[in-house]
């Protein structure tokens, strides 16, 4: 039994099915609760984007505020800080002789090194990273984690038939507070209003999958699942399990009540081999860190392409001579979402057509993404560019064929005024001199 303990929400901001936390509550005296907006999150990267653009903050924000009146309930509290969380949670340590120091686990590189900064500074303390963000617990794995399939079809075959852990219960109230926190300002709330489509929280997750799985759409998943946009023509679960509002677990057993109770079909097993996707670059990302990042991704595959920033910008603003990938972008410039079909599309325009590298476009989805995973973000950027864990070497799609397959009528490109732009795609060439148009024109 620890004293006093310090609990670092991060991707887990739910009080259901949160191993972690439970581990915390049951084994510290006193606990503090803790979540840092890293101030590294909203600053320019070299890839021309932020981290944390604003529609994830505003998501973020509501988890946050949700989550403190859930901690509430149950006889804690949420303390919010907008500053770099080793620099935090090094105060709290020294100023409340914290023994111990829980967090759910992060496949980040980021925070991989935040986590692993405390332990070195703090070699006394007692540190606990507990899976809560995968379906998996790394000893039901039946491989080492440096024997990861190379494919994701190897890694199903592997795992599709593990048996899923059921969510835990969770106390009704948790270890008490510390009475007084020194040593930190504490950041005012700003929560901000909510955002058509998406309402962070875990109240507002469950109440989604209680929706979800009261109506037929399960059963119809695999059907519309392509369609660009419409709210029913996809779970809608990514942002709630990005941000660990929804456990991963929770969201399986349901699924399973649903086929037990209603109907089990290849829509509803598609749902699950979704979730095997995002469990796949989970242990990806884990297996190859920083590989993640690298322009030659996990093979050393050497990708041919240079950075145009007029291609870039026309790109990121929906201002290509393709009118999908326009109304794709302008979509998620809008509202923070973008459907499968469409990332896929707008990726292999960036990769193919535009020839840019392919981290510029997942850094922009990092900013903009309301529902932006790391490990599935950058894992699938990697697939499309041919560098990642496709045997096939990167997916090329036809924009022709997408547009007439997905948008026959334009309804969508019209939706989003997706129109292509009438001037030509480069104004400059590759050393940044002017091009002249041709006499003729």
């Amino acid at each position: 039994m620890y004293k006093t303990g310090l609990y670092w929400f991060n991707h887990d901001l739910r009080v259901h099915d949160n191993t972690a936390l439970l581990e915390a509550s049951l084994n510290c005296e006193q606990l503090i609760c803790l979540f840092c907006f890293d101030s590294a999150w909203f600053k320019q990267t070299g890839l021309n984007a932020k981290p944390m653009g604003l529609i994830r903050r505003q998501f973020i924000e509501q988890c946050l505020h949700d989550l403190a009146k859930e901690l509430k309930n149950r006889e804690q509290r949420l303390i919010v800080m907008t500053t770099d969380p080793v620099s935090a949670i090094s105060v709290l340590i020294k100023n409340h002789e914290i023994d111990v120091v829980y967090r759910s686990h992060h496949v980040g590189v980021f925070e991989t090194r935040q986590w692993h900064h405390l332990r070195a500074d703090f070699p006394r303390i007692a540190f606990h990273s507990i899976w809560t963000h995968t379906l998996f617990r790394p000893e039901q794995l039946p491989f080492g984690l440096n024997h990861l399939p190379t494919t994701f079809t190897e890694f199903k075959q592997a795992c599709e038939t593990i048996a899923i852990d059921k969510p835990v219960a969770m106390p009704q109230q948790l270890a008490p507070p510390v009475d007084t926190v020194t040593g930190l300002k504490r950041t005012a709330e700003n929560v901000l209003d909510s955002h058509k489509g998406f309402n962070g929280g875990e109240k507002a997750a469950l109440q989604h999958l209680d929706d979800y799985f009261s109506s037929e759409l399960p059963q119809h998943y695999k059907t519309v699942r392509n369609e660009l946009d419409g709210w029913d023509n996809s779970t809608k679960m990514s942002a709630w399990l990005a941000s660990g509002a929804l456990s991963p677990r929770k969201l399986i057993d349901r699924l399973q009540r649903y086929e037990k109770d209603n109907v089990a079909n290849e829509s509803t097993y598609w749902i699950y081999y979704e979730l095997l996707w995002r469990e796949y670059f989970q242990w990806y990302a884990q297996r190859y860190q920083h590989k993640l990042f690298r322009p030659e991704g996990i093979n050393k595959q050497r990708v041919s392409c240079c950075f145009y920033p007029e291609r870039y910008q026309k790109w990121c603003h929906g201002n290509t001579p393709y009118p999908i990938v326009n109304a794709c972008m302008k979509q998620l410039n809008q509202t923070g979402y973008m459907s499968n079909r469409g990332r896929q599309i707008v990726a292999s325009c960036l990769v193919n057509e535009l020839q840019l590298d392919w981290r510029f476009g997942a850094a922009y989805f990092e900013q903009q993404l309301v529902d932006y995973d790391v490990a599935s973000n950058w894992g699938n950027w990697q697939y499309i560019a041919g560098v990642g864990a496709d045997p096939r070497g990167g997916r090329h799609f036809n924009l022709e064929k997408q547009t007439a397959t997905y948008d026959p009528e334009h309804h969508f490109i019209r939706q989003w005024h997706g129109e292509a732009n009438q001037y030509p795609l480069d104004s400059v060439d590759a050393a940044d001199w002017p091009i002249m148009p041709n006499k003729d024109e």
